[in-house]
């Protein structure tokens, strides 16, 4: 009886799995062709870049999960009539499969978090920097250097570059004077300073207010300076101890680059204790060290913690 019992369960299970294999690869499936076709609707280079840069790495893992669950499902159609045998033989499939799923998702996951970005990157630059074209008329625009935008910017978008949370690009069709500006997001993170508007709002500095014990956490007191408006905000934070043990005050070399007019392009990358590896290029010597200068090395740390 209990072995019609499993017999019948077994044969019910197969075809629900048999199904579900083929549901979860056609939701997969679906999910990035709409995705895709949400990307070429997109009228504008610009909105196809923030649609890919938010999305594309989301979609694309949560594609590779479904994946995952569809090779569990699979491995546990086959074998039939070995299964009959005995139930234990069910089980091992079961942990098999499972192993299996696990490990594509695993790996699919370290590819898109180690590999994929070389890739993103390619394709956001080349969705930035492909030339803009004039809706009034054709012409093809003009992407202006560093220098030559800032007559085009405001005060308030120059202090959202100067602090590296903002980069503005200014596109110009030189035969009318038509110009576009477009936003992007700058090297360093800055929060949006709640009386100006501006992504200006910076660390300034920290200060330990309660230290921390091997028991009881501590208070980290962090005051933040808004470049444009000079609006003062302050936060408490938890300071663990093991992160006030971990934590090792990163040094920056006074001077790391000297001058030569021969340097067109200046690229600097920092490296993770995770392994992680972050590029930042650079237009001129300037613009690379206060860069260095500005650069929350702490946060950096915090985060491979």
């Amino acid at each position: 009886m209990n072995n019609d019992f499993y017999l019948d369960f077994l044969a019910k299970w197969q075809q629900i799995v048999s199904i579900l294999v083929f549901v979860v690869l056609g939701i997969g499936i679906l999910n990035y062709v709409f995705y895709k076709i949400t990307l070429m609707s997109k009228k504008t280079y610009k909105e196809k870049f923030d649609l890919a840069s938010e999305k594309e790495t989301k979609k694309l893992l949560s594609g590779h999960i479904l994946i995952a669950i569809a090779l569990f499902l699979f491995c546990n159609t086959l074998e039939y009539e070995t299964m009959k045998l005995d139930g234990l033989w069910f089980f091992i499939r079961l942990f098999v499969s499972m192993c299996i799923g696990v490990l594509y998702g695993y790996i699919a996951q370290l590819i898109l978090k180690f590999y994929y970005p070389g890739i993103l990157e390619k394709k956001l630059k080349k969705l930035r920097y492909t030339p803009r074209i004039n809706p009034e008329n054709g012409n093809k625009m003009k992407l202006l250097s560093e220098s030559e935008e800032d007559a085009y910017l405001d005060e308030g978008m120059q202090a959202e570059e100067n602090v590296f949370s903002v980069d503005y690009d200014v596109w110009i069709d030189e035969a009318t004077g038509y110009t576009k500006i477009e936003k992007y997001k700058g090297h360093l993170s800055a929060h949006e300073c709640d009386r100006c508007g501006f992504q200006t709002l910076r660390l300034q500095k920290e200060e330990v207010i309660k230290d921390a014990t091997e028991t009881e956490d501590g208070e980290l007191l962090k005051e933040f300076k808004c470049s444009y408006c000079n609006r003062i905000k302050r936060k408490t934070v938890v300071l663990s101890h093991r992160i006030k043990d971990q934590s090792d005050g990163g040094k920056l070399i006074e001077d790391p680059l000297s001058h030569d007019g021969r340097i067109t392009v200046v690229k600097i990358e920092i490296h993770g204790s995770r392994g992680e590896v972050k590029e930042y290029d650079f237009q001129n010597l300037d613009q690379a060290k206060n860069f260095l200068n500005e650069f929350d090395f702490e946060k950096l740390q915090e985060d491979s913690v």
